[in-house]
């Protein structure tokens, strides 16, 4: 598993949702789940940063 830092939010979002798919389709192995868990929700996390940065740059660019 690489970085997730290094990731664009569409390549960390891609990522999260092959994980969901693979987490949802189970037979894996307990400790293979959880790490496939724990990357999910640092995606899920470095995501959700990255939307509110987009979010502060539209707001600043245009105020109400």
């Amino acid at each position: 598993m690489s970085a997730i830092e290094g990731l664009t939010f569409e390549q960390a979002f891609a990522e999260l949702e092959e994980t969901v798919r693979k987490l949802e389709a189970g037979g894996l192995e307990l400790e293979e789940s959880l790490a496939l868990f724990e990357r999910g929700r640092a995606l899920v996390d470095y995501c959700n940063v990255q939307l509110d940065q987009a979010e502060l740059k539209i707001r600043q660019l245009a105020p109400e």
